[in-house]
């Protein structure tokens, strides 16, 4: 079953976030979903230390933080990919929409994502 079309008032383009425990992971996340046309483009960047409460108890991780570019359209395929290879139980993962953005390169993330079957 196809994926829904994203609505007429959908944004362009969608920004994801999400973290993992080290490079290597990062890394490996990254070039899988570009491969898999889920993503035009991943920053990898620099680790950061992150604070959260998980099981009751306030902990500090280093990790490794991605910005994925993608479209309303992979959202879903993307999500379930991250969730296949991601180590964490409950890993984040939130869309932030762009709403605006150089037109050129809107349309190059809508290119670069657009399924191959």
């Amino acid at each position: 079953m196809p994926a829904p079309s994203p609505a007429a008032d959908a944004p362009p383009a969608l920004l994801v976030l999400t973290n993992l425990p080290d490079a290597a992971q990062a890394q490996t996340l990254a070039a899988a979903l570009v491969e898999a046309r889920l993503a035009a483009c991943v920053n990898i960047l620099a680790p950061c230390a992150s604070v959260y409460r998980w099981n009751g108890a306030v902990e500090t991780a280093t990790e490794v933080p991605l910005l994925i570019k993608t479209t309303p359209a992979r959202y879903a395929a993307l999500e379930a990919a991250i969730r296949a290879r991601h180590p964490y139980e409950l890993p984040e993962i939130v869309a932030v929409p762009v709403t605006q953005g150089l037109p050129g390169y809107l349309d190059w993330v809508a290119a670069e994502t657009a399924s191959a079957d």
